[in-house]
């Protein structure tokens, strides 16, 4: 039950695994899979902020998916300018800001487009902001930080200032990392955040993750002493 959660993570990030072995399951074409994981999407962000989570990165599109058959690929793209276009009342009605990350090379200009109104429409709202990885890599997302930092011809970089040229670096950590569907990797998704945080994989796929499944996350994640290397 909600009521016994005494801790809850200011950031959780969800690596969505599982549409197309979902749909397989069924005898379906892989796309359906996905049709049914965006279900899933909005029910996981009502929950967030329902349990006063803060901060909800979902992995929607790896650098690598666009190996993916082509047909699968555009029916991703297509699905989530249908998304935003039609979510976007619910999330200002909700004051749940909209973020991106990840590189926009290659993207169709109506995804930016959406991306874009999904961005200035929601920049006010404070309750949850959800960010979305898409076309994104967490490699990718180092090296761009290094093309930054030769550009700015800085002398010296730590730690601290280093992040200050991640894609979103007013983003705190990652408390904890959900992955679905069993794999556990991960599967190279904000390798520079996830330093410390606290990993829960399932093996539930997401098109099933539903209120029961985030909630055994939540509680497993409360059980945790989280040290950051102190003793």
């Amino acid at each position: 039950m909600i009521e016994n959660l005494f801790k809850i993570p200011e950031h959780v990030a969800i690596i969505m695994d599982g549409n197309g072995r979902w749909a397989k399951m069924r005898g379906l074409d892989r796309v359906y899979g996905h049709r049914e994981g965006v279900k899933t999407v909005e029910r996981t962000i009502k929950f967030a902020k329902k349990v006063g989570i803060k901060y909800l990165t979902l992995f929607a599109f790896s650098t690598e998916n666009w190996q993916r058959p082509i047909e699968e690929v555009n029916a991703i793209m297509q699905l989530f300018v249908e998304y935003i276009h039609e979510k976007l009342p619910f999330l200002k009605e909700n004051d749940i800001k909209l973020l991106f990350m990840g590189r926009k090379e290659g993207l169709w200009d109506s995804v930016l487009e959406a991306m874009k109104k999904a961005e200035d429409e929601t920049k006010n709202c404070s309750s949850l902001t959800v960010i979305i990885g898409l076309n994104y890599s967490g490699k990718a997302e180092i090296v761009d930080a290094v093309n930054k930092i030769l550009k700015s011809n800085a002398e010296k970089i730590d730690e601290e200032s280093f992040r200050n040229y991640l894609y979103l670096p007013e983003i705190p950590d990652p408390d904890l990392l959900i992955r679905t569907s069993g794999e556990k990797r991960i599967s190279n998704f904000l390798l520079w955040q996830l330093a410390y945080t606290e990993l829960y994989f399932t093996d539930v796929l997401w098109p099933d993750f539903d209120e029961e499944e985030f909630l055994k996350a939540l509680y497993d994640y409360q059980s945790r002493d989280r040290r950051f290397g102190r003793v």
